[in-house]
């Protein structure tokens, strides 16, 4: 039931459920807006968190889901995707973006959908965990699931 969840959150549990994917977004008791806190809340491996950070990329938002174990290369992924130029978006580029505060952004749940790079390296995991909208919010899924969610390009981003 999500009548409990915050109003982002319930806009995430929509999609997933819109989606065929049935896992339930938790609560936190402390924000988790890091893959570190995420990761040390759910007593997972950091490379097990999907993180979701927005970039611009050629006048548009671009979402790239990264294990929380790596760092995206800007210039390799701009080179594999054959763009120009891949900056971190503004604190105001992400919300208009996604609807979602930074720390809690979610891989769905956004106003519009968003191309999206899903890194190769989350496929080793058998669940990974993404923000379920806000720093408190998260849930697990498949990389199979999070690829299809997001209708992402899967690409190594590190």
């Amino acid at each position: 039931m999500s009548a409990h969840l915050p109003s982002r959150s319930r806009l995430v549990h929509d999609a997933l459920r819109s989606a065929g994917i049935p896992g339930e977004i938790v609560v936190l008791p402390d924000a988790a807006s890091t893959a570190a806190l995420a990761a040390a809340a759910l007593g997972v491996e950091v490379g097990a968190i999907a993180n979701s950070l927005v970039f611009w990329s050629d006048g548009e938002p671009l979402l790239v889901m990264t294990s929380g174990a790596h760092r995206v290369d800007t210039a390799a992924l701009a080179a594999r995707l054959g763009r120009e130029r891949i900056a971190r978006a503004t604190v105001d580029q992400v919300r208009e973006a996604t609807g979602q505060p930074i720390g809690g952004v979610a891989p769905t749940g956004h106003p519009a959908p968003l191309v999206t790079v899903v890194d190769e390296a989350l496929a080793a995991f058998p669940e990974i965990w993404a923000a379920g909208g806000t720093p408190h919010t998260v849930f697990p899924l498949t990389f199979d699931e999070l690829v299809r969610l997001t209708g992402g390009t899967v690409l190594p981003v590190a």
